[in-house]
């Protein structure tokens, strides 16, 4: 069960440390890469501001970007912005969206996100806490997934085993993190069951791309190739 409440809570606080973090940085630094490939740190603030506003579109019924071209062209004028003017349009959009998010509303509404994909409403604060929290290790500047709050992880883990269940190009595997649970995920490729073991940093960073696996223990076959998020 979503506690809306409670996720809103913790996006307040991701975006705090977030905005602490990155009030360090200087300028030059803000035009660095980051370590998503071909966007600076600049491109990742501005891609998290405009996220906050999409997903305010989102609970107030409209289309959460008006097309793929605009998002894209947003993140491209916003991300050469001073730092300052950065951190200020990340804490406005951040208040925007718990303004929409403390708004009284059906929680157990669905709602629609980008590319045709649906939610319940009261999922939609846990999908801000993942852009804030993941994009702040995007950063690269010091902030690592073994940093993130042990919740997040696992809840992440979680939500990533069912996005890529059943799905055609994952064999059965199933997800050991150590924590005394076992997820199950894929079963639409032949193969398997695979069975892949490691810590829930290295398994988290897996399953979202952000590291290559080779951390993780595979027993069954090789370790499955995932499609993109």
């Amino acid at each position: 069960m979503m506690d809306h409440v409670r996720d809103l809570a913790s996006v307040r606080d991701a975006t705090e440390r977030l905005l602490t973090a990155a009030a360090k940085l200087d300028n030059a630094a803000v035009a660095e890469p980051s370590r998503l490939p071909g966007w600076s740190r600049g491109h990742v603030l501005a891609h998290l501001s405009r996220n906050a506003d999409a997903l305010v579109n989102v609970l107030e019924g409209r289309p959460m970007y008006a097309s793929a071209s605009t998002r894209d062209a947003d993140i491209e004028r916003d991300a050469p912005r001073p730092l300052d003017v950065q951190l200020a349009d990340l804490r406005e959009s951040g208040a925007r969206f718990a303004a929409t998010e403390a708004a009284p509303a059906d929680w157990s509404r669905t709602v629609e996100l980008r590319n045709g994909v649906t939610d319940s409403a009261a999922r939609v604060p846990f999908r801000r806490w993942v852009e804030v929290d993941l994009h702040h290790v995007d950063l690269g500047i010091g902030y690592e997934l073994e940093d993130l709050p042990e919740e997040f992880t696992a809840r992440e883990i979680d939500f990533l085993a069912e996005r890529f269940a059943g799905h055609k190009d994952v064999p059965a595997t199933t997800l050991d993190a150590g924590d005394g649970r076992v997820r199950t995920t894929g079963g639409g490729a032949e193969g398997g069951p695979v069975e892949v073991h490691g810590p829930a940093a290295d398994l988290l960073g897996w399953l979202c791309g952000r590291r290559d696996g080779t951390a993780l223990t595979v027993r069954g076959g090789p370790l499955p190739a995932l499609p993109p998020l």
